[in-house]
């Protein structure tokens, strides 16, 4: 008999908004509760050729194209698009931090003619799609407070601020409006947790429930 297939779930936010954290928190959680398999990614994917490239821009060391460093951001995610689907399938949950909702905001936030959120998401149009987003809701001033804040080239409040409203904008769609659930990240590391925690058992539940196959990213 085949088993159960995993779960899987992503966690997005502005930077610093607590993330790596909770996804940290979350894993541990999972691997000590569910009895089941744990896999954590994180994107941008910095350990491939492409993640090379991608971290050498962030860092501020390279200039790259805007349309090109958009799909090698995309390109990123498809590297490891087969190897979510075998997880999965195979019973593991996988948790990622940061997925095509940060490619779709962090580019569109450029405000750069013609780039726009429905172009920014059309490459990602295949991709394994998540069974729940939580998307931990913080301001760009509260985030400027964290420590670490600004060592990579996003990392400015006016282009946090417009993120920020743009996964506003993401929600308003239907696709990505059924997936993100929003918490307020603005409290301390547990309360978060509690929530994260017990809004990803109650979507687990239900994966188990319906016997559904992964679902791919759909065009609007």
């Amino acid at each position: 008999m085949a088993p159960n297939r995993g779960t899987l779930i992503v966690l997005e936010g502005l930077d610093r908004s607590g993330k790596s954290t909770q996804c940290e928190r979350l894993v541990s959680h999972l691997r000590h509760t569910t009895g089941q398999e744990v896999s954590h990614l994180r994107f941008p994917n910095r350990t491939t050729p492409i993640g090379q490239m991608i971290n050498s821009y962030l860092a501020g060391s390279t200039q790259t194209e805007d349309h090109v460093i958009h799909l090698l951001f995309s390109a990123n995610r498809w590297e490891s698009a087969a190897e979510i689907e075998r997880l999965v399938a195979e019973g593991t949950t996988v948790v990622i931090d940061r997925y095509y909702y940060s490619g779709c905001v962090y580019t569109a936030a450029k405000q750069i003619p013609d780039m726009g959120l429905e172009w920014c998401r059309q490459p990602e149009v295949g991709l394994p799609r998540p069974d729940v987003c939580v998307f931990l809701d913080v301001s760009a001033k509260a985030a400027m407070s964290r420590g670490g804040y600004g060592s990579e080239r996003y990392e400015r409040k006016e282009m946090q601020d417009r993120v920020r409203e743009l996964f506003g904008e993401l929600r308003r769609h239907r696709d990505e409006g059924e997936d993100i659930m929003v918490v307020n990240a603005d409290r301390s590391i547990e309360e978060v947790g509690e929530e994260t925690t017990s809004i990803v058992a109650e979507v687990a539940k239900k994966v188990t429930a319906s016997q559904q196959s992964l679902r791919k990213v759909e065009a609007w």
